[in-house]
């Protein structure tokens, strides 16, 4: 009898992979669902990036293996993007490694810095996969709390009063996902004089600065933050290529070396004509941007009403793919959301997802078409 690896017992199965199976049973038994719970844009990518993709097919070089380190040109495309988006400077030789999409990035940063033992700050509510990719190479995940009286940032105070000796990595995510809360500059200065502080890696999980947000930040704004911060970003939700899987890290040289030695040995390169799309898309200006959040803004404001028919309260003012909402007091997320699923056919995502400071809440995708948001509402009257 093959057995399994030990680091499996300390993970399970991604929620949306399992939970989707229930919903692809209903689906297939004729329940009517709509689903308001995937943060998978549905919208397609510029016109240039596909004629991008379609022209490279016929590049000498569009077959063969490529590059560790992604094109050149593709390098450089992030590197102007940063500096016109964020009026930061980053090498584009050395300060940039473009990944078959930022989730990889987590795994590569996580083998590249992270020994069995150490342990690892993760934001309660975050992302899931920080937590799994910490138990997957042996680490320990520390939650720190975020909480709504805080404006989901992290309580500083709380986090010097902790055993800090053993902390390798904090991994952060502004604009924050799940509740939308943005960062500031006043943030990041904190984080980074945290991480300088106590020799923590700062690691900011960066893909949604550019939805509904006329403040877009990276933690490289911050003078020094390369010496002690990665940032991670992706074109799955600014420019609608999450199929496509292309992201990338930046830091400083050394850093992002380190990381070059795992990706190296877990890959090939990058397909020819994703990358070249890539390109393309990175040379999209504010009109695409203002484009996108022109079609966001009408789904959030349904969403919005949506919410108010479950009598949820929410922030109007977060940014982000999701809307992050408050279920009434003593109604737990997972139950509400079963309900939802078999009574109105209205799948979403339970806060507690997230982690247990989730608890109370749920949260709803844009990724969504409005007739679909509409025919929502409808089941509520």
């Amino acid at each position: 009898m093959i057995t399994t690896a030990k680091r499996l017992e300390t993970v399970q199965e991604y929620y949306f992979s399992r939970k989707l199976k229930e919903v692809r049973q209903l689906m297939s038994d004729g329940k009517p669902i709509i689903n308001i719970g995937i943060g998978s844009p549905d919208l397609a990518p510029h016109s240039s990036v596909i004629e991008a993709i379609r022209n490279a097919m016929f590049d000498e070089k569009a077959h063969e293996y490529q590059s560790y380190q992604g094109l050149p040109e593709l390098r450089q495309g992030f590197a102007d993007f940063y500096a016109t988006n964020f009026n930061v400077e980053l090498n584009s030789n050395n300060e940039i490694l473009p990944l078959m999409g930022s989730k990889e990035g987590i795994m590569h940063i996580s083998l590249a810095f992270l020994n069995e033992g150490d342990e690892v700050l993760i934001p309660n509510p975050g992302y899931p996969t920080y937590a799994s990719v910490t138990e997957l190479v042996q680490a320990k995940a520390v939650y720190y709390d975020l909480k709504d009286d805080n404006i989901w940032h992290p309580n500083f105070q709380k986090l010097e009063a902790l055993n800090l000796s053993k902390v390798k990595l904090m991994w952060v995510s502004y604009p924050h996902m799940p509740t939308g809360a943005n960062g500031t500059l006043e943030l990041y200065q904190k984080l980074i004089d945290f991480g300088k502080k106590h020799h923590i890696l700062i690691v900011n999980d960066n893909p949604y600065s550019f939805v509904l947000n006329d403040n877009p930040l990276s933690i490289f704004q911050i003078e020094g933050a390369k010496e002690i911060a990665l940032e991670l970003n992706s074109l799955s939700k600014t420019f609608n290529m999450s199929g496509w899987r292309v992201g990338m890290v930046a830091g400083n040289a050394t850093l992002i070396d380190a990381i070059l030695k795992v990706k190296s040995n877990m890959d090939s390169g990058m397909f020819y004509g994703i990358q070249k799309g890539a390109i393309a898309a990175l040379k999209l200006g504010k009109e695409w941007f203002e484009s996108q959040n022109e079609i966001y803004t009408k789904r959030r404001n349904l969403i919005f009403q949506l919410a108010e028919k479950m009598n949820c309260t929410f922030d109007r003012n977060s940014v982000g793919l999701f809307v992050w909402a408050k279920l009434p007091a003593g109604i737990q997320s997972e139950a509400f959301i079963d309900n939802l699923l078999y009574e109105k056919h209205i799948f979403l995502t339970p806060g507690t997802i997230f982690g247990s400071n989730g608890e109370g809440y749920i949260r709803f995708s844009l990724c969504v078409k409005e007739e679909n948001i509409l025919e929502a509402i409808k089941r509520f009257q």
